[in-house]
Order: structure tokens, then C-alpha cells, then sequence
């Protein structure tokens, strides 16, 4: 499933073709020829696809290593694939054993889920209303039920069953985007990501194993500047409503403000995004949990302050019991973030593993906010510190395992650090593509477009002559009108209704049976 479909895998010397409507690369070779390194290592470090020959002068050297060559990794995954499907150990993917041998080497089906669930999380980029010239800025640009098929995914065996809509009044300036206009969609509100489901048809159930509810959340594409608004303070969750009568138990308080404020007087956000998820939840779990011959599983997804929101809303799912069906049977509630920041103290961490919530943290280990808040009172800290600072407002903890990737080792992108750059869930999923191992070459498993990298940014290196920053719509969304004027089209008005049965669920959830 790609967000921006793409089959080409980008040559760096291209016959370009110019027409007046599109530019279109013809490789003269199959060959990709990088500009030499300095060192053996550098060189076995990161090799793109290619053929053995073409490779055997420089593997000679660092034999030791006993690399193999770029189709030899392919086959390897390949015929992984096929004797290991994800329909046969999609609990084993979803963390079942912590993910215990399948992160190093890296397991293709894993890497695989990886990269279909931090599509979804891109998603929401794509779909995103950036622009403040525009009067539906910071909206969906797309109806729910089009979703997926508005943004070239047509496969992905998905559907969309709500937005999740939150209020910006509160204190995250810069994480929300409004609209210049006076008259918009809402003054008050922006949307941020989607609850899914896994459709009923045999090809999803075969690929799947399985029926699953996706929940994924947007975050921030390139600004960092939201890190600064964070109060960089640590709050009983018990005080927001959650079903925790641990006050032990804290997360950052700009998270749990995002993920539980509401303002009554707006049609989106009069429910907090914390209500408008759980009620969708718990109806889609009293649907589907005990569906005969099936098994459930919830996976949320997000980058960066989005992963932050998945970290916390997973656990809020199993701490409100959600993930339990009728029959009393336990769905798995897994967590995949990118790029994401730390969310909670140690005791947080503590109770998400008495829940047996499972999470999964994707990093550039050159990307500064997963190293955020708790810069210097982290998990890292010595144990006799750790001790002494627990109870501070300001001592964090990452939870579950952590697959780092490091930009540098990947031929396509520049070496130097960004801080924006090195957080771009595109090159993220790039990396994802191209690991095999600690040590071992970077080599495209999928053919995955290193184009898409370059739609929000300026990461890929020159001399594949693709222009940063190219992902935008034609015209910045201007038609021209039948008088000849170029006016802002009218969209379908966003969703702000909620189920009929919301209010009844909210009940439920607060005074359970």
C-alpha cells in the first residue's frame, strides 16, 4: 500500500523526456553507479540495486563481512514471504514476543507491516489541509468514505469508519493550522487522523489473518517548533477522566490536554478526541470481537506528536478494558510510532506493560524528538537517579522496543543532519525499506519510490534531479470558473455529525455494567 503509488525506483542518471504535461525518467542501464567513498567500509555499508558483477570489485576488501549480493537479499526476502505469511504470524508481528528476532536480521513481513502502517499515518499528511490561504485549512481534504481511493490507495483493503476531530484552544500554537479566511469550516477545530476497520473481503481476511481496527494520528510533517509549546510537565492521567486510580501513573500534560479538551460550542470538537475514539472503539469491538471464525486485533499508528497521541490512546483503550469482547476474550492492542517523543514517566511505561499493550518505536537515531521531553531525566538515566527523580514532574520513559535507523547508511539521501529533515516519516519508511540488519547493506527490499521522499522535503540527493518539496495540487487547488475567473472551489461539507449512539456509549464507558 503506498500513499503516492509509484513503481519506478528512481535512476541517477536519467534520460529525461520533457513533454508540456509530465517528465518521465528513462534508465539507460539497470546499473546504479554512486560517486565513489573514501573507505571500503563506507562503500558495503550502503549499495543500491545493482548486479553481482558490478559489485564484486568492491566487495573483495570486506569480505569478512560476507555480505551477499542485492538479489540475493531480495530472494531472501522473497522466499521468507512465502514459506512465513503474515496471515500464519500476524500476533508474532503484532508483538506478541516483544518482537524478539525478527528486528535483527530484520523479518520481511514485519518490515513490511511496518511500511503499510506508517503509510497510514502518511495519510493523514496527504490528506491534510495545510494551506492557510485555503478556507478549509486544517480540515480533511477528502470525504471518509474516498478516502483511501482519493489518495491512490486502492488496495488497501481498508475503510474508514470516523474522523477524529480535536480543539486548538488549547496551548500547542504551533501544531495547528488555520485558515486566513473569515468564514470557514471551523474556527476551533482541526482534524487529526481516522479510525479504519479491515473490510469483509476474502483477499483482506486471507492477507490479514485476521480483522483489524486501525487507528492512526496525525502529527507534524517537518515544524518542530510544537516541542517548544510542550509544557514539559508530567500529570496524573486519573485527573482527565481515564480509568486509572494510580496518580502514580503520568503522561505530558500538552498530550493529555490535545487528547481529552473540548469545546461544546463546536460541531467537530464538542466531543474530545479521546471520547469521538473510545465510543468508536468500543463499536466497533461490540461489532466485530466475537465475529465467528475471526480473530480482532487494534493497531494504532502515528509520527511524531501523532505517535505521542497513539502511545497514549492505546493505552487508554486497554486501561478502559475496550479490548475486551463479550465472550470475555482479550484483542491485542498493538502500537507502531515514528519519530515519536517520550509520552509518560516510568510508571506509565509500567502499567502499558501490565496491560499488554505493545509498542514498537521507528527512530532516525539522528532525529531529536524521540530524545524529547525528559532530555536529561530519561530512561537512560542511572538507576540510583532514576530512583531519586521519579517522582519529578519531569522524569520520562520510552515504552516498549526500539528499531533504529540512521539515515547516513542509505545511498539515496544527503549525509547531513537536518533537524527537520532527519524527522520526515517519508525517509522514515525509506530506511525501514533498505534495512536488513545492524551491519548489514542498505538495499530497497521493495523498490519503494525514493521520489516520495522528496514530496515534503529536500533530503534526496541532487543527482537524482527530483525537485523538493514536489508534492502540491495543481493549481494550489484554484479552478477557473465559467466567467473565466479562478476561484476556490467549494468542497462536500466536512463531517462534524457523530453516531446517533455516542451519547449512550459515553454512558456506558463512564458507568460500565
Amino acid at each position: 500500500m503506498a500513499t503516492i503509488p509509484s513503481h519506478n525506483l528512481l535512476l541517477p542518471n536519467p534520460t529525461i523526456n520533457q513533454s508540456a504535461h509530465s517528465l518521465s525518467f528513462k534508465p539507460q542501464s539497470t546499473l546504479l553507479n554512486f560517486p565513489a567513498r573514501s573507505s571500503p567500509a563506507a562503500v558495503t555499508r550502503a549499495v543500491s540495486r545493482t548486479d553481482g558483477a558490478s559489485i564484486s570489485s568492491r566487495l573483495e576488501p570486506v569480505e569478512k563481512y560476507e555480505i551477499t549480493a542485492a538479489e540475493d537479499v531480495r530472494r531472501r526476502d522473497r522466499e521468507a514471504k512465502e514459506t512465513k505469511s503474515l496471515r500464519d504470524t500476524w500476533r508474532k508481528i503484532q508483538g506478541e514476543d516483544d518482537w524478539a528476532g525478527l528486528m535483527d536480521p530484520m523479518d520481511p513481513v514485519l518490515r513490511s507491516e511496518l511500511i503499510r502502517y506508517g503509510e497510514m499515518a502518511q495519510a493523514c499528511y496527504d490528506a491534510f489541509d495545510f494551506d492557510p490561504f485555503s478556507r478549509y485549512c486544517g480540515s480533511c481534504r477528502f470525504t471518509r468514505k474516498k478516502l483511501f481511493d482519493s489518495l491512490g490507495i486502492f488496495d488497501s483493503g481498508y475503510e474508514a469508519a470516523r474522523y477524529l476531530y480535536a480543539t486548538s484552544n488549547i496551548n500547542l500554537p504551533n501544531f495547528f493550522s488555520k485558515s486566513r479566511w473569515s468564514k470557514v469550516w471551523s474556527k476551533n477545530a482541526n482534524w487529526m487522523g481516522y479510525v479504519a476497520v479491515s473490510d469483509d473481503s476474502e483477499a483482506t481476511r486471507h492477507r490479514l489473518g485476521r480483522r483489524d481496527i486501525a487507528i492512526a494520528w496525525r502529527g507534524t510533517v517537518t515544524q518542530l517548533e510544537w516541542i517548544a509549546d510542550l509544557k514539559d510537565f508530567l500529570k496524573p492521567v486519573s485527573g482527565n477522566g481515564f480509568r486509572c486510580r494510580d496518580p502514580a501513573v503520568k503522561a505530558e500534560s500538552g498530550f493529555l490536554d490535545l487528547y481529552t479538551d473540548k469545546d461544546t460550542s463546536c460541531n467537530f470538537s464538542k466531543f474530545s478526541a479521546r471520547e469521538q475514539l473510545l465510543t468508536e472503539v468500543k463499536r466497533l469491538v461490540e461489532r466485530y470481537g466475537d465475529e465467528e471464525g475471526g480473530d480482532l486485533s487494534i493497531t494504532v499508528t502515528g509520527h511524531s506528536l501523532g505517535g505521542a497521541l497513539a502511545v497514549l490512546s492505546a493505552y487508554d483503550v486497554a486501561e478502559m478494558g475496550l479490548n475486551r469482547t463479550k465472550n470475555g476474550k482479550v484483542v491485542p492492542v498493538t502500537v507502531f510510532t515514528y519519530s515519536a517523543p517520550r509520552v509518560g514517566n516510568i510508571r506509565f511505561k509500567e502499567r502499558m506493560e501490565e496491560l499488554g499493550v505493545k509498542v514498537l518505536r521507528v527512530v532516525n537515531k539522528h532525529d531529536v524528538v524521540p530524545k524529547s521531553p525528559g532530555l536529561f531525566l530519561n530512561e537512560h538515566a542511572p538507576h540510583a537517579l532514576k530512583q531519586l527523580a521519579g517522582g519529578l514532574p519531569w522524569c520520562y520513559c520510552h515504552v516498549g522496543e526500539k528499531l533504529a535507523l540512521d539515515h547516513q547508511n542509505s545511498p539515496f539521501l544527503k549525509p547531513s543532519v537536518d533537524i527537520s529533515t532527519a524527522h520526515n516519516l517519508e525517509a522514515l519508511l525509506h530506511l525501514l525499506d533498505g534495512y536488513h540488519g545492524k551491519g548489514q547493506r542498505f538495499v530497497l527490499s521493495s523498490g519503494r519510490d525514493p521520489a516520495l521522499v522528496n514530496k515534503a522535503s529536500d533530503f534526496l540527493k541532487d543527482h537524482f534531479m527530483v525537485p523538493p518539496y514536489w508534492r502540491q495540487d495543481a493549481n494550489k487547488g484554484m479552478v477557473r470558473h465559467t466567467d473565466g475567473r479562478w476561484i476556490q472551489p467549494d468542497r462536500i461539507r466536512a463531517e462534524d455529525h457523530h453516531a446517533p449512539d455516542i451519547h449512550h456509549l459515553l454512558t456506558q464507558l463512564h458507568h460500565p455494567s
